[in-house]
């Protein structure tokens, strides 16, 4: 079939496989990045070309230069479709798809994967339960949100991924300090009830509006609580079979019919509450996870969402059929932690277990995989014990370091 041209934009080093799966499958590849990534080893083997823009900052290009830039390179090459590999270029690629008008998501559907103000009222808009929340750009709504919603409460960044920069405030006089040192930031955040409870993620792929392949896994200490307290970050895969599972499939499948996902790969997030039980829709997004979460999937089901996901793409492109191989079913574990030595020694974690030790300099991260959840289990409580003992290094949150 005739090759098709994909410019993909990154803005974080990610996405090789699915650059090189892309020129495997007899594509031309073409990577828009960020200027401080030239020396990232990126797969230059399975790049026709390869752009760079210059970050205003982290992550933050000038969106009217990527669209001249855009509309240069668009003189000499038909380009097919355009991916975001990372959260913060899904805005970007809806611009140019719109802007130039390529098949794909547009920018008021890419909302409900970006702005987490977007998804709750979407969510709530389809009945899907959420925790309480409030945009906060009306002083009057604020007030009348605190008074009907007890503390603690988060204020949550709308379009930061995982984590990043939330707060949790246990007061009135706190949260009007911080939403007025906002100034004109203040539109750019969202306020919301803060639940306890499990979080879970759900990593799925879609292909033609029907969701072909799903991993749900349960963190076993929560994303912002790893944020702002430092720490050991662990997940562990959900057995198919079991009740959590079944519901988490049926919660994501809901979210991305009613969000209107049509194709690609999915990372989505739940949480069940602590007080009642119920399951509660917290953010999605239309990527791969991150943290090297897609390396645990694939120990599991022997899925690679990054290769799945370029065979979609190439799939919808030449019109031509996609299957997924059945998954296996085995369980997966994943431990990453901040350490004090940039090349740590794995030694002491050498076990049948390992799938993988992961290159972070900086950081412990493995990988581990098992018939028995109970083995994952205790090889995730055996290492984090160990890293905890002698190897752990905590930084404070961003918005506190120096201070």
């Amino acid at each position: 079939m005739e090759a098709k041209t994909i410019v993909c934009l990154a803005s974080y080093f990610k996405g090789y496989e699915f650059m090189d799966e892309m020129h495997r499958l007899g594509n031309r590849v073409i990577l828009l990045t960020s200027d401080n990534l030239k020396h990232k080893n990126w797969p230059h083997h399975a790049l026709e070309d390869i752009f760079f823009m210059a970050e205003e900052r982290p992550s933050v290009w000038n969106l009217s230069d990527m669209v001249k830039g855009f509309s240069y390179l668009m003189q000499n090459r038909k380009v097919d479709a355009v991916v975001a590999l990372d959260d913060y270029d899904v805005e970007k690629a809806a611009l140019l798809r719109e802007t130039f008008r390529i098949p794909g998501m547009g920018q008021t559907t890419h909302r409900y994967f970006r702005d987490k103000l977007a998804m709750r009222q979407m969510a709530k808009l389809n009945h899907i339960d959420v925790p309480e929340f409030s945009a906060i750009f009306n002083n009057e709504e604020v007030n009348d949100f605190v008074e009907k919603v007890p503390a603690p409460w988060v204020l949550k960044p709308r379009s930061e991924a995982s984590a990043t920069g939330i707060k949790k405030i246990s007061n009135k006089v706190d949260l009007w300090e911080i939403i007025n040192s906002l100034g004109d930031e203040r539109h750019k955040y969202l306020l919301e009830s803060f639940k306890p409870g499990d979080v879970y993620h759900v990593d799925s792929l879609t292909y033609k509006n029907k969701v072909v392949f799903t991993s749900a896994s349960k963190y076993l200490a929560p994303p912002m609580q790893i944020s702002h307290e430092g720490g050991i970050f662990r997940s562990i895969t959900l057995g198919s079979d079991s009740e959590e599972f079944k519901a988490l499939k049926d919660a994501n499948a809901k979210v991305l019919k009613d969000f209107g996902l049509a194709n690609g790969a999915t990372h989505t997030e739940f949480i069940r509450g602590k007080d009642d039980g119920k399951l509660y829709f917290l953010e999605t997004s239309s990527r791969v996870g991150g943290a090297h979460i897609p390396e645990m999937v694939e120990a599991a089901t022997g899925i690679n969402l990054w290769k799945e996901w370029a065979k979609i793409e190439d799939s919808l492109l030449k019109n031509a059929d996609y299957e997924i191989a059945e998954p296996t079913a085995l369980y997966s574990g994943l431990i990453i932690a901040l350490t004090k030595n940039q090349f740590p020694d794995y030694t002491e974690f050498e076990c049948n277990e390992v799938v993988r030790f992961l290159p972070i300099d900086y950081h412990v991260g493995i990988v581990y995989k098992s018939e028995s959840e109970n083995t994952v289990r205790e090889k995730l409580d055996e290492a984090a014990e160990k890293i905890n003992d002698h190897l752990l290094n905590i930084l404070p949150p961003k918005d506190q370091q120096g201070s």
